[in-house]
């Protein structure tokens, strides 16, 4: 579970470039309804050229993933880092290939041929391969916002889960005071009295 959560993490950061291009919405105009091979292969190009190398990409990462396991329980530094070694980032690198394809469709179903390769000209200027390059230091910070946000939603989330119970509890702890209450109210008028106890008229009858 930690592991897919660290996963998911992972994926929604090396996503978050893309993200900020492939926003929702309809399609502009010129945008195939159906991305064709040229545009898809357009799209692959420059999702490829935003994420930089993929090696460095992922070695950048090792780092914060190891933080993100010990936040997530696992204490001990060499147990997370092996972790992250041997099982998150040869997993990641095993299924790159299909993030970086899901990207490209996500590309290619709002964007046009012509604005990809624009936007592929761009990442082939001294100023793209400069924030190609960069991908890794801006995954890292994105991982531990990510990491940092998703931990307050929980601590939210967990607090207002528990606001109907102690809501409730109150309920029942006032519904306790209140039948307390009306007891002793019966008790001195009479109505009620306390069991084993006769009245002064009938003690006097039987004897």
């Amino acid at each position: 579970m930690r592991v897919a959560t660290l996963l998911a993490a992972v994926f929604l950061c090396t996503s978050l470039p893309c993200a900020a291009l492939a926003q929702a919405g309809p399609p502009p105009a010129g945008a195939p309804a159906t991305p064709d091979a040229a545009t898809l292969a357009a799209a692959r190009e420059v999702v490829t050229q935003m994420q930089g190398d993929r090696a460095t990409t992922l070695n950048g990462m090792a780092a914060p993933m190891v933080g993100m396991m010990q936040q997530m329980g696992i204490k001990e530094q060499d147990r997370a880092q092996t972790i992250v070694q041997e099982v998150v980032l040869p997993m990641l690198t095993a299924h790159y290939d299909a993030l970086l394809d899901i990207q490209a469709r996500s590309f290619a179903s709002v964007l046009s041929k012509e604005d990809l390769q624009a936007v592929g000209t761009f990442y082939a200027s001294p100023a793209g391969r400069r924030l190609a390059a960069a991908q890794p230091q801006l995954a890292q910070a994105q991982m531990t916002g990510v990491t940092q946000w998703m931990q307050g939603i929980c601590r939210r989330c967990r607090r207002r889960s528990l606001r109907p119970s102690r809501r409730m509890a109150g309920v029942r702890a006032a519904s306790r005071s209140d039948r307390r209450r009306t007891v002793r109210d019966e008790l001195r008028s009479g109505v009620m009295r306390p069991a084993g106890r006769e009245p002064a008229g009938a003690m006097r009858a039987g004897a």
